[in-house]
C-alpha cells in the first residue's frame, strides 16, 4: 500500500501561481491562498526572469542577472507575505531565468507536488494574457495538473465566495 493509499492520509495539495506585476495575477494568488487553507494544502510561487540581454559582456551580464534577481525578491517577498497572511504558512517559492512558459513547464514536469495550476486572465480587451493563452491552446496538452483561471475582473470578495 502506497502512502497515498493509506486511510486516513490525503496528500497536500500544492496551488501553484505565476508571479508577475499583474493586477490579475493578485486575484490568482487570492483564489489559490482561499483554495489552499481551505483543503489543508499549500501555495507555491513562480517567478520566471527575463534572461539578460547580450552575453559579450561577462561582468555586465553578471550585473544585470544580479539586480534582475534582486528585483524578483523583492517582487515575490511582498506577495510570499500576502500569501502567509492569508493561508497561515510560508509559501515555496521558485525563482528561474527564461521563458515564463517554458520554466512554467519544466517546474510542473519536475515537481511532482504540484497539483493545480492557478492563473488570472487579464480584465482588458487584450485577451486572457499570453501564459493562459499558450496554455489553453497548444501547450495545454504537456500540462500534467488541472488549469484554474481566475478572471481579472472579480473583487476580493467574488473571489472570496467563490473559494
Amino acid at each position: 500500500m502506497s502512502v497515498s493509499e493509506q486511510p486516513g492520509r490525503t496528500e497536500e495539495r500544492v496551488f501553484l501561481v505565476v508571479v508577475d506585476e499583474s493586477p490579475e495575477m493578485r486575484n490568482a494568488l487570492r483564489y489559490a491562498c482561499r483554495r489552499a487553507k481551505r483543503t489543508g494544502g499549500r501555495v507555491a510561487m513562480l517567478y520566471v526572469m527575463d534572461p539578460p540581454e547580450g552575453q559579450q559582456w561577462g561582468a555586465v551580464v553578471d550585473l544585470m542577472r544580479q539586480e534582475a534577481r534582486q528585483q524578483a525578491e523583492d517582487v515575490v517577498a511582498r506577495h510570499a507575505d500576502a500569501a502567509a497572511t492569508l493561508t497561515g504558512q510560508p509559501p515555496t517559492i521558485h525563482i528561474r531565468e527564461g521563458k515564463s512558459r517554458d520554466e512554467l513547464l519544466k517546474l510542473i514536469a519536475e515537481d511532482r507536488s504540484i497539483s493545480v495550476l492557478v492563473l488570472g486572465s487579464a480584465s482588458s480587451g487584450e485577451g486572457p494574457g499570453p501564459l493562459v493563452t499558450a496554455l489553453t491552446g497548444k501547450l495545454g496538452g504537456q500540462l500534467r495538473i488541472p488549469l484554474t483561471i481566475v478572471p481579472g475582473a472579480l473583487t476580493e470578495a467574488e473571489i472570496d465566495a467563490i473559494s
